[in-house]
């Protein structure tokens, strides 16, 4: 016993490193608080894209030590200097978000208390904070109460809980998979059909539907489509629409394709991740008319309110739908269940490990209230406005009229050579990297992305924008 206390005693010694003393924390954090600032202060002049490549060998693990000054300037070196620079301004591809400071402080302290929010029983404030934040989120999308919800990693996991109570809600499986149908856009977010495949609906039939001039699902087409194939003995049960797709922000008919939805007991889904919070500012409030009719919706806070990557969120009406799917008991979690406590988060997804990820929206909305973020919103539907007034302006074409903030553009030119002269264009623009934009194709044609989100993005970034366009023009003549 002695011998057994005595290397006990030696590990322990060798252990404690893991736990360094308020000095040495002191010196940690102040440290990575000097770079933070040093990374927040220089953002805008930073370019907001590199195509540079990290180098593998600059990550290798070994027993030797580093200090946190060495380790620091490795990240600004490898990570933070590469690539798209996420946190800029300036990235205004695909659909960026930007990453408020609050919210690394409630991480930060999410990380240090180490809050388990699995289930009510570990941290039953934990637990309450996510549920306040799901409640706020049914009063503004009009979901009744009794709708359950979940904060999950990003819209990704969020739109799998979804589809899979759909799935379970209308009993597809075995040999009902091959015959029953799902409606869709051709410009439905690739994480759909990557949940399907992940579901078992693999072997669904997926129906695209036609799109109007502004890339919106056209409804008559949706009860055309509905009524040939149940003729041909196919079994239709869920329509998927969006608020905000990704390739052009349109926001579909949702009040319309809900009634069609609803007269042929169809699940109705709705894709908000990227668009779902413009419906705070009140100028775009009609433009959602009919999201309260979905049976499931997603919104991602980690988009459209500015978030660091990392949370999304799910409704969905029917409990049972989303309980038959998820809930599960295990025997070393008996101290956990109580018939009369809050719902257990582990019980609405597949996720049973969960961190504090709540605490990173609730202590923003805290500390500053939800005015900034609507008018951060507003500001972007103008800034998307602006930007394609002065496209305009230095000669480029620009996509209909969008309905958020995300729109395209190209460069006219003669015959064949257009979309060859854009990505070029595109791919000069990437070399300079001053600010970060993507592109897309519609209907065959190449076209340039703009997604103005970022909470930094500002008058200045988009003056930017367009000096950047002009200096590469003049490049490829």
């Amino acid at each position: 016993m002695r011998d057994l206390k005595k290397k006990i005693l030696e590990l322990q010694k060798i252990s404690e490193a893991l736990e360094p003393n308020e000095e040495e924390r002191n010196s940690y954090f102040s440290e990575v608080n000097a770079y933070a600032n040093r990374f927040i202060n220089n953002l805008p002049k930073t370019k907001a894209f590199s195509n540079e490549q990290a180098s593998p060998d600059a990550f290798k693990i070994s027993n030797e030590q580093k200090s946190i000054k060495a380790i620091l300037a490795l990240y600004a070196k490898e990570i933070a200097s590469k690539g798209i620079n996420a946190a800029s301004g300036g990235h205004l591809g695909y659909i960026p978000g930007g990453g408020i400071y609050t919210s690394a402080l409630a991480d930060y302290l999410a990380d240090i208390t180490n809050e388990y929010v699995g289930v009510n029983y570990s941290s039953p404030g934990g637990v309450a904070v996510e549920l306040e934040l799901l409640d706020w989120m049914k009063d503004i999308f009009g979901f009744p109460k009794s709708a359950i919800g979940n904060l999950s990693s990003g819209g990704s996991i969020a739109n799998l809980i979804a589809l899979t109570a759909a799935r379970d809600k209308h009993s597809i499986k075995n040999d009902r998979i091959t015959k029953s149908v799902i409606y869709v856009s051709p410009q439905v977010h690739h994480c759909i059909n990557k949940a399907l495949r992940i579901i078992g609906l693999e072997d669904v039939i997926i129906n695209h539907l036609e799109l109007d001039g502004g890339s919106r699902i056209i409804p008559a087409d949706l009860q055309a489509k509905i009524d040939t194939d149940i003729a041909n003995g196919l079994n239709p049960f869920m329509v998927i629409a969006s608020a905000g797709t990704t390739d052009t922000g349109a926001i579909d008919p949702l009040d319309e394709l809900g009634q069609i939805a609803r007269q042929n007991n169809l699940w109705y889904h709705i894709d908000a991740a990227y668009g779902g919070f413009f419906i705070l500012v009140d100028s775009k409030k009609e433009a959602f008319r009919g999201i309260e009719t979905a049976d499931s919706l997603v919104v991602d806070p980690h988009k459209g309110l500015f978030l660091p990557y990392g949370l999304g969120a799910v409704l969905v009406k029917d409990k049972e739908a989303v309980y038959k799917s998820h809930r599960y008991h295990a025997n070393y979690m008996q101290d956990a269940v109580s018939d009369d406590s809050p719902l257990n988060p582990a019980d609405v997804s597949p996720e049973l490990t969960k961190h504090f990820r709540s605490l990173r929206l609730w202590l923003p909305l805290q500390l500053h209230g939800i005015a900034p973020f609507i008018a951060c919103l507003e500001e972007k539907l103008l800034l998307a406005q602006y930007f394609r007034n002065r496209l305009v302006e230095i000669g480029f074409k620009v996509g209909p009229e969008p309905d958020l903030s995300v729109s395209y553009f190209w460069y006219p030119t003669e015959g064949d050579t257009e979309n060859e002269f854009n990505e070029r264009l595109l791919q000069e623009i990437h070399k300079d990297g001053d600010v970060f934009l993507s592109s897309t194709k519609i209907s065959g044609k190449f076209v340039i992305r703009m997604a103005p989100l970022s909470f930094r993005t500002k008058i200045e970034t988009i003056e930017k924008a367009i000096a950047m366009i002009e200096k590469v023009m003049q490049k490829i003549g």
